[in-house]
């Protein structure tokens, strides 16, 4: 019984989902070149977003005829102007396994009431991918957030598709390989794998995304925030720092901070190698531990930034209740922050593990883990 507190405590205790702690050198006074007061149609301001889009660019590999845009309202925006400008061509296939997924469900087939074939699975599991017709245009998370249940692969996406693959990528960008050939439309937010600020969103599209825009107009009305063409062509300065309406500039100044850094550990696979030993320290706890496990059920589909666990003791009485007080227990002892599952989720914790959080503090936090789950248990069993 780990009755004892551990002696070591994590130097940084923030392993929210969201937004997601920042990286380990970034001080206030990194932002100090800000172009804070000026417009960001001034000469500054836009050299300024272009580097945001090239850097993306250059830090993920994009190609180099996909579009990279800065759009409003996070990955929210830019998966919502996705859908309302992209589709209703064609018949879609929704497929979703998590909270996230699950609202592109409800809006496609309830606001836009576009005809679509539902595909389903419970938190913890996942879709049938080898069941997807690409003839129809995908829409799907590379990562389910909510559920810590990722696809393991594109070789389930065919080459040869007819259809769109509309990728919500915000919690998979910078910590996974993303094969951008199979993959039109790729949304993310700054606040996930490279802890930046909130509200600004990154839209992706491949040139078989651009020709869709230009050739096809949506029944419905867009509005403003949304319109990616105009009179048939795609509005090309969105995709070169003309944004549709004012960007933050300071937070645009932390996320080329954030490009900075990620470039200093690797670039990409530097992230990846950091994602993934922290989800390892992780994995390797429930390993250990028959008290707690990953909430996703196959291996392959483990993710490594959102990983979801759940408790499996026969002696908890009110699951909900007992992750809460875990959870509780950490923060009150600032050791873990902002672990609680989401609310549509299963009971349990959710751990961040993307590359801006350092390995060893994952490593101090755990033993703590396993004190609050003793020190929860021997509580529940005295007030029974």
């Amino acid at each position: 019984m780990a009755t004892q507190q551990p002696a070591a405590r994590p130097a940084n205790p923030r392993f929210s989902s969201g937004p997601c702690a920042k990286p380990p050198t970034f001080d206030v006074s990194k932002l100090a070149d800000a172009a804070l007061g000026r417009s960001h149609r001034a000469a500054v301001g836009k050299d300024k977003l272009k580097a945001a889009i090239e850097g993306t660019r250059e830090v993920l590999g994009i190609p180099a005829d996909y579009k990279i845009g800065i759009v409003p309202a996070s990955d929210t925006g830019a998966v919502e102007m996705a859908l309302w400008s992209l589709l209703g061509q064609r018949k879609v296939e929704m497929l979703a396994w998590e909270s996230f997924g699950s609202g592109w469900v409800t809006d496609v087939v309830k606001q836009l009431k576009i005809e679509a074939e539902v595909k389903t699975a419970d938190y913890g599991q996942i879709v049938d991918l080898a069941s997807v017709d690409f003839n129809n245009d995908v829409v799907f998370t590379w990562n389910g957030t909510t559920a810590g249940v990722r696809v393991p692969n594109g070789d389930w996406i065919a080459d040869d598709r007819d259809g769109l693959t509309i990728c919500d990528a915000t919690s998979a960008a910078f910590a996974m390989d993303l094969p951008w050939d199979k993959l039109d439309v790729t949304t993310f937010s700054w606040q996930k794998v490279l802890g930046g600020e909130a509200a600004h969103g990154m839209l992706i599209l491949s040139p078989r995304a651009v020709e869709r825009l230009e050739g096809y107009t949506p029944a419905w009305p867009l509005p403003k925030i949304f319109r990616l063409t105009k009179g048939g062509k795609l509005i090309d300065g969105i995709f070169t720092g003309a944004t549709i309406n004012t960007p933050s500039m300071l937070a645009v100044e932390d996320y080329l901070f954030a490009l900075d850094w990620a470039r200093s550990v690797g670039g990409l696979q530097g992230l990846i190698a950091r994602a993934d030993a922290n989800a390892q320290a992780v994995f390797d706890f429930c390993d250990a531990n028959d008290w707690i496990t990953n909430l996703a059920e196959d291996d392959a589909t483990r993710s490594n930034t959102s990983v979801c666990l759940k408790f499996t003791d026969a002696r908890i009485q009110d699951g909900a209740a007992f992750a809460k007080a875990v959870a509780k227990r950490l923060e009150a002892e600032n050791i873990a922050l902002d672990i609680g599952a989401y609310r549509d989720a299963p009971a349990g914790l959710r751990i961040w593990c993307g590359g801006t959080v350092e390995t060893l503090d994952i490593q101090a936090m755990l033993p703590w883990l396993a004190w609050a789950f003793d020190t929860e248990i021997a509580a529940q069993s005295q007030a029974a």
